[in-house]
């Protein structure tokens, strides 16, 4: 059954769907098409910055620091991951944006994996 399985490089993988790696995007029969989720490994420059927030958030958001200083913002708070392993979790509603403080690499993993919303958002 090696057609369910995929074996790739985040780094080499990312650059193809703006970072994304999994979710509804990917075709289907892909091992990595998925409607559940969604997970982007995102390399940032430092002083990199989403072009703008997102409003009417229709899924929930766990972004994973791996390396670096990332700035997330929050409607009523503002949180900054600096340490390896530092997360935040948002849910169904919550505008955001972002910005890397630092060169920095994020895992974000999105849930349900949404039809309709652009692969960089």
């Amino acid at each position: 059954m090696t057609d369910t399985i995929y074996v790739g490089n985040a780094d080499a993988d990312a650059a193809g769907d703006r970072g994304w790696l999994l979710g509804y995007f990917k075709p289907v029969g892909d091992p990595r098409h998925s409607g559940d989720v969604e997970i982007k490994w995102g390399v940032h420059p430092p002083g990199d910055r989403r072009a703008q927030w997102v409003t009417g958030e229709k899924r929930t958001a766990l972004l994973v620091l791996i390396s670096g200083r990332f700035r997330v913002e929050l409607p009523d708070r503002t949180v900054v991951l600096s340490r390896r392993g530092d997360y935040v979790v948002w849910g169904h509603g919550v505008d955001h944006s972002w910005y890397a403080e630092e060169e920095s690499v994020v895992l974000t993993v999105r849930w349900p994996s949404v039809p309709g919303y652009a692969v960089g958002t």
